[in-house]
Order: structure tokens, then C-alpha cells, then sequence
């Protein structure tokens, strides 16, 4: 937790690694993720690395993985998950694992393409029994054009006038969807000099490619006439039928089915006995894949590490250059003398001078990793800035809360979050491919804090699903009140509504121990009481949250050794804020505190002395708070307009004052080589670097960059007029925090009053009450997740989002750093 609060120190390290023990050396460093290697041969083209050919060949092996694994999901098996942490083979295990690997991919080819040839073999079998088998007979016809009956057979005796006619036949299978486009057109190509008779298979087929069960037409078509023998062969083979010969003589066809049967029954065993052997093969291949991919991934990645170090000239050892946290360098020593002890020469590593920014590194764990998540969407913190998690941990749950502030719906939401955290260790729950439900996972403990958060300001508010509950006496008296008053019963007939007050006698007894008293919830002036105290609360919010952020960028002032930005900057800007809204905070405590009740018809309105302070006038209707009040206004607003200039000419008055003697010191020469040096260097300018950024990038004073006078000035005013405007247009940002809560308790009312409500005054009998309320109450369950929890708590999370972006994280933060991506086989072993 301690570099939470800032990034951790970073050092660029040199890194000599011999020759022999340089892969030795990458591995260990993969499996430890310490350091982040920098590319040294950028300009080199990827094609003429000293290690392309070993990445082609990684690359080849993956190919060929790729293949294997498809052949185990399309035999419907799942791969096991690889046993332990399995290290980077040696380089010479490479040929081993291709061998192996070349090997049982040609072997699964073969018998996957005999099992293909098989199953068509099998499927013609079948499809030509299925054919002589199903008795469509020779029907012969023709058309005697001597005019003889119909009922006379085609074939005449032996020796008649008919006797060189011959009829044939085409018998096949068809897809039963192209069975009626092709008895038409075989009877419009033949004119019907033709007899077909199309019948359907009983029980479908398997497929011999995919598989699944498939249904057929069989056919038989009798024909005479070699001209129209040929269309009909011409047309069955466009429509891609299966084409069988088919014998005239009953037992000739009997006996041609039983050879048939016979031999499928005789393939079916050479094709049991074939996937007996595949599923051998399949075998094999998951007990080869899954270590196989762990170790040639890690293996691809240890050369494409390799690859970005440069060669020593004497092509003795490799150079490389790695970011590390400076707290692991002695694990980086630790490490590079181990891998390399066998080889007889020790990798060394030392740090090196770099004026490059270094990259960030916040180390985190469960609980941290969502709200560090949620700062780094909006930016990635520069090196050794203030980190902004710690503080969003609490404030980001307590904002959400007061706008969804309700104790039934935040229980729920704390529940459904305990769930997940209770079960995160759970393979299944880790497993879980759907997108939302990710989502939600990796920030569990988000939503458990905020469904906390939301339980308090749900006591607070006194609302549990837009009812109040009375925990503890109310601390107003109706008895009182009407024992005072003298109310009779024809004036209570007259008036519906009653009011309280508190200055009679008894009435009220004392402030609600915890929240917003019960009687409210009765009173007709319920919205209006909510809408001022939930309004003045999100000012009050919104300045303390506001400062907050302005406080914190004096860590980094401190940090970054700009001690004059706290005379010219931080004290300006906390002057502006409070002068102004820090004064209208004081107002509404003031008001709270030194207004009673007897008074209160008469309090003065601050909203009037607050715009009032602004146009140094007063109105006469409107008495003072307290004495010499506009003495004080008036102070404050030139007290804040004062500040404006010193925001906008002190830092660059200063940095170009510093600056001046030192440029004097400086030969012309020197001057003008320095100058197009830096301006060569990344970053180097002031657009590239920060007011804060000064000392964490690494400049001396002697090599500091450049300053231009316009772009100071025009730096620093953008930042004075994003100040000065932003505390106006924040603070009323922070307004949302009052009109989201108001949405959420109206919605949830809405929701009771239309559903529960009605439903609780359908039935007054115990039966007709439970038939009722079971439907009632799962549509107000529905619609109260549905509504109230995920759309609302979706609309409150953006919002508490956006108010740490932008009104909270831009006073102090700039999120425009770059994270340390280390070197680690973490997400492969995974």
C-alpha cells in the first residue's frame, strides 16, 4: 500500500547478458516480471533480427497448435488446463517439440482424411441399399402412337411388332428439397416420354462431413430411348443426385441389397477400428497441446525480447535496457546471477543516467485494483505524482451514495458484491466468458463499498425503499400541539392538513438521534425540506471535496522540489475558493447554527447575500447575518479578484527570472548547441513537461529546457482561466449530487405508490391477499433491480465518475504518464 499514494521509484538499468546464458537470463526475468525492455533496435527492421528465425519457427509451431486444437473441438473435447508453472524450454528442446509436434499433426491429417473417405464410402453404401430397398418396381409406360389401350403392356411378346424397343432405368438419391425441382424439369425436358417415381427415406442418414442426420428422396426413373437417356443423366448429374445401377430382375436386386448390407457391415467395422485409433491420436494430442502452447509462447516471447537488444561488439554478449522498480533491483541481481552461474560468466546490471520520463508503476491487489482502475480511464499519473486511489476508495463510494442513498437498495447491492467476493476464488466464477458479468466481477469491491455507503445515507435520509422506519422516538409532539392549540372537532372536520410548530411548548422535544426524523415523511412540505437541506449539503460537499484537491497538489509542489508554486499557485487558488464558496459554506453553517426556530420566518435568504456580495450593493430587505457583514463580502471578493493576476504572471515571472542568469553564464556557442539539442529530446519542451514534471523527468539545472516566454504565458493562462471558471461551473456541478438523490427517492416512491401500494389494498383476506400480492411483488422486485439498481446505480456511478475527473482529479492530477508494462509469462500461464 505504501506506493499507492505515489508511483514507485523507476530506474532505467543497463543489462549485459553473455551470449550463452542470454536466454536463460530472459526466462527467469519472464517468470519474475520485474523489468520493462526497451526496444534498442528500433530502426532495424523486424526482418533482420538476430533471432527472426527462431520467432518464424515459434510462429510455425503455433500454426500447427492452431490446427490441433480446432481438431480437438470439432471431436468435441475440451483441452485440459496445463499442470503447474511450466518454464521456457531450452532453444534446443525447439526441434524436439516441432518434430514431435509436425508428426502428430500429419498422423491426426491421415486418419481424419481416411475416416473422411470412410464415412463417403459408407454413406454411398448406404444411399444404394436405401435405393434397391425401398420397392418402387420396374414401372415401365410408353405411349403407343397406333392408338392401343393404356391397359396394354409395353412390352409385347417375343417375335411382335415391338420388339427391338428396350426400357431402361436411372435409380439415385436426391436432397429432398431438390426433388420437386427436378421431377419437372425431367418432365418437361423428356416430354413426358418418362415414368419417375420419388419416394422419401424412412430414417434419415448421417452426413458423412458434418455428421448430423439428414433425410433423402430416392428415385427411379424408367425411359427408352438412348436421346432421352442422356438428358436424364445430364439433368440428375446438375442437380448432383447420386446415380445407382438398378437391375430389372427381382432376385438379381436381392441379391446386389445383401452384398451391399454385407459390406457395410464390414466398413462400419474398419471405420469403428479408425476412430478407435483417432480418438488414440486425439489423446495424444492433449497430453502434448496444452504444455506444448505454454512453453512456445513463452519461448516466442523470449526471443522477441532478445530481439530488442543490441550486440556488443565483440558479439560476446547482448545489451539490453530495462525499466525496474528500483525495490527490485536486488532481485534483478539475484536473478541474473543465477540464470547465468552455469555458463561461467555472470550477467551484470546497473543503473544508467536517462532523462526520459520513467513510467509509472502502482502495484495493487483485490481490493485496490477497480479504484485504481477508475483513475487510470481517465489518465495513466505521471512518475511520482500523487496518486488520487487512495483518496477515491472513500470518496467515490460516499458521492455514488448520496445520490442513490436508500438502505433496501444498497443492501441489495452489498449483498449481490459480498456474494462475489466470497466466491472469487471459485474456477467456475473466474471462468465466466459473458462480457457484463466480467464487468461486475472485477469490481466487486467497488460495488461493496458502495452498497455500504449506501446503507448509511439510506439511515441518514431514513428511506428503505422510499419508507421511512422509525428506529429511534420521534422527536416532534402531535399531542402537544393539540393540547396547545385547543384543536375541536369541527376545526379538525375543516382541515386536513395540520402544522406543527415548533415554538409552541412540547412540540418539539429535540433533534432525531441518527437522520432525518419520521414525521417528514407525514408532512406536506416533505419535498421542499429535502430539496433545501440536500441542495446546501451538495455545495458544502462539493467546496471540501474541491479544496481537498487543491491541497493534495502540495504533495506534489513538495515532491518535485517547486516550493514557489505553494507561494505562487496553491495559496492564490485556495484563496479564490475559499474567499468565495468557502464563504457561502460559512453562510449555510451560520444559518444552521444561529437561526432558531422563533426567527425563522424573518432568516435573511443567502442566496441574495450571496449574489449581493458580488455587486458590492446590499438590499434593504434583507437583514445581515451578523454585524458588518458587508465590510467582510467585500474584502473577500477583492481579496479573490486579487489573486487572478498572481495566478496568471507569478510562475512564469519567476521560471523566466531563474532562468535569465543562467542563459547568461552560457558561451553563444554553447547556448545554441544546447538549445538544438533539447529540442530534439521528447518532452523537452514546455508543452511536454508539466509544472511538476520538472524534476521527475530529470533535468539539472544546468541542462533544464528551453523556455519560451509566450508559451509560459500561455500555459499558465489557460490554467488560470480553467481555475477560476472551474470553481464556479464545479462547484455547480456538484449540484447533481442534489438532484439525483431527490430522482432516486421521488422514482422509488413513484415505483411503491403504483405497484405495492395498490397492491396492498386489493385483498384484505388472508388467501385473496397472498394470490394477489405474489405477481405484485415479483413485478416490484423486477422493476426495483431493473429500474432502481441497475439503471439508477448506472446514472450515479457516471456521475460520481465524471465529479472525480473533472471537478476533483484536475486540481491536483495530470494523467498523462505512461504505465510499466513488465516482461512477465504471467497472462500465458493463465
Amino acid at each position: 500500500m505504501g506506493s499507492m499514494f505515489r508511483s514507485e521509484e523507476v530506474a532505467l538499468v543497463q543489462l549485459f547478458l553473455p551470449t550463452a546464458a542470454a536466454y536463460t537470463c530472459v526466462s527467469r526475468l519472464g517468470e519474475l516480471g520485474l523489468v520493462e525492455f526497451r526496444d534498442l533496435n528500433a530502426s532495424v527492421s523486424a526482418f533482420q533480427r538476430r533471432f527472426v528465425v527462431d520467432v518464424r519457427r515459434c510462429e510455425e509451431l503455433e500454426k500447427t497448435f492452431t490446427f490441433l486444437q480446432e481438431e480437438v473441438r470439432r471431436a468435441g473435447l475440451v483441452l485440459p488446463p496445463p499442470e503447474g508453472r511450466l518454464p521456457a524450454p531450452p532453444p534446443r528442446d525447439l526441434l524436439r517439440i516441432q518434430e514431435e509436434t509436425e508428426r502428430l499433426a500429419q498422423e491426426l491429417r491421415d486418419v481424419r482424411g481416411n475416416q473422411q473417405a470412410l464415412r463417403a464410402q459408407l454413406h454411398q453404401l448406404q444411399l444404394h441399399a436405401a435405393v434397391l430397398g425401398q420397392g418402387h418396381g420396374p414401372q415401365l409406360a410408353a405411349a403407343h402412337t397406333d392408338g392401343t389401350s393404356e391397359r396394354m403392356p409395353l412390352l409385347q411378346a417375343p417375335g411382335g411388332p415391338h420388339q427391338d424397343l428396350r426400357v431402361n432405368f436411372v435409380a439415385g438419391a436426391v436432397e429432398p428439397h431438390k426433388a420437386p425441382a427436378l421431377e419437372r424439369l425431367l418432365w418437361r425436358a423428356c416430354r413426358g416420354f418418362l415414368i419417375a417415381s420419388f419416394r422419401e427415406l424412412e430414417q434419415p442418414l448421417e452426413h458423412p462431413v458434418t455428421g448430423e442426420p439428414a433425410m433423402w428422396m430416392t428415385f427411379l426413373i424408367s425411359y427408352w430411348g438412348e436421346q432421352i437417356g442422356q438428358k436424364i443423366r445430364k439433368i440428375t448429374d446438375c442437380f448432383h443426385c447420386h446415380v445407382f445401377p438398378f437391375l430389372e430382375q427381382e432376385e438379381a436386386r436381392r441379391g446386389a441389397l445383401r452384398q451391399l448390407q454385407q459390406q457395410s457391415q464390414e466398413l462400419q467395422e474398419v471405420l469403428g477400428e479408425t476412430e478407435r485409433f483417432l480418438s488414440q491420436v486425439l489423446g495424444r494430442v492433449l497430453q502434448l497441446l496444452p504444455p506444448g502452447q505454454v512453453q512456445v509462447h513463452k519461448m516466442k516471447a523470449v526471443y522477441l525480447a532478445l530481439n530488442q537488444c543490441s550486440v556488443s561488439t565483440t558479439h560476446k554478449c547482448l545489451i539490453a535496457e530495462a525499466w525496474c522498480s528500483v525495490r527490485d533491483l536486488p532481485a534483478l541481481q539475484e536473478a541474473l546471477r543465477d540464470s547465468s552461474t552455469e555458463e561461467g560468466v555472470s550477467a551484470v546490471a546497473h543503473r544508467i543516467p536517462c532523462r526520459d520520463m520513467p513510467p509509472t508503476l502502482i502495484r495493487t491487489n483485490r481490493f485496490t485494483a477497480s479504484f485504481q482502475g477508475i483513475v487510470d480511464a481517465y489518465g495513466v499519473g505521471r512518475y511520482q505524482e500523487v496518486n488520487p486511489a487512495p483518496y477515491t476508495i472513500i470518496t467515490f463510494p460516499f458521492l455514488f451514495a448520496v445520490m442513490f442513498g436508500d438502505v433496501g437498495h444498497g443492501l441489495l447491492m452489498f449483498l449481490f458484491a459480498l456474494a462475489m467476493v466470497l466466491a472469487e476464488n471459485r474456477p467456475a466464477v473466474k471462468a465466466a466468458q459473458n462480457e457484463i458479468w466480467q464487468t461486475f466481477f472485477r469490481g466487486r469491491y467497488l460495488l461493496l463499498l458502495m452498497g455500504l455507503f449506501s446503507i448509511y445515507t439510506g439511515f441518514i435520509y431514513n428511506e428503505c425503499f422510499s419508507r421511512a422506519t422509525s428506529i429511534f422516538p420521534s422527536g416532534w409532539s402531535v399531542a402537544a400541539m393539540a393540547n396547545e392549540s385547543g384543536w375541536s372537532d369541527a376545526f379538525l372536520a375543516q382541515h386536513a392538513m395540520l402544522t406543527l410548530d415548533p415554538n409552541v411548548t412540547g412540540v418539539f422535544l429535540g433533534p432525531y438521534p441518527f437522520g432525518i426524523d419520521p414525521v417528514w415523511s407525514l408532512a406536506a412540505n416533505h419535498l421542499s425540506f429535502l430539496n433545501s437541506f440536500k441542495m446546501k449539503m451538495s455545495v458544502i460537499l462539493g467546496v471540501v471535496h474541491m479544496a481537498f484537491g487543491v491541497v493534495l497538489g502540495i504533495f506534489n509542489h513538495v515532491h518535485f522540489g517547486q516550493r514557489h508554486r505553494l507561494l505562487l499557485e496553491t495559496l492564490p487558488e485556495l484563496t479564490f475558493l475559499l474567499g468565495l464558496f468557502g464563504y457561502l459554506v460559512f453562510l449555510v453553517i451560520y444559518k444552521w447554527l444561529c437561526v432558531s426556530a422563533a426567527s425563522a420566518a424573518s432568516a435573511p435568504s443567502i442566496l441574495i447575500h450571496f449574489i449581493n456580495m458580488f455587486l458590492f450593493s446590499h438590499s434593504p430587505t434583507n437583514r445581515p447575518l451578523y454585524p458588518r457583514q458587508e465590510v467582510v463580502q467585500a474584502t473577500l471578493v477583492v481579496l479573490a479578484l486579487a489573486m487572478v493576476p498572481i495566478l496568471l504572471l507569478g510562475t512564469p515571472l519567476h521560471l523566466l527570472r531563474r532562468h535569465r542568469p543562467h542563459l547568461r553564464r552560457r558561451p553563444a556557442g554553447r547556448q545554441e548547441e544546447d538549445k538544438a539539442g533539447l529540442l530534439d529530446l521528447p518532452d523537452a519542451s514546455v508543452n511536454g513537461w508539466s509544472s511538476d514534471e520538472e524534476k521527475a523527468g530529470g533535468l539539472d539545472d544546468e541542462e533544464e529546457a528551453e523556455l519560451v516566454p509566450s508559451e509560459v504565458l500561455m500555459h499558465q493562462a489557460i490554467h488560470t482561466i480553467e481555475f477560476c471558471l472551474g470553481c464556479v461551473s464545479n462547484t455547480a456541478s456538484y449540484l447533481r449530487l442534489w438532484a439525483l438523490s431527490l430522482a432516486h427517492a421521488q422514482l422509488s416512491e413513484v415505483l411503491w405508490a403504483m405497484v405495492m401500494s395498490i397492491g396492498l389494498g386489493l385483498g384484505r383476506e388472508v388467501g385473496v391477499a397472498a394470490v394477489v400480492l405474489v405477481p405484485i411483488f415479483a413485478a416490484f422486485a423486477v422493476m426495483t433491480v431493473a429500474i432502481l439498481l441497475v439503471m439508477e446505480g448506472l446514472s450515479a456511478f457516471l456521475h460520481a465518475l465524471r465529479l472525480h475527473w473533472v471537478e476533483f482529479q484536475n486540481k491536483f492530477y495530470s494523467g498523462t504518464g505512461y504505465k510499466l508494462s513488465p516482461f512477465t509469462f504471467t497472462a500465458t500461464d493463465d
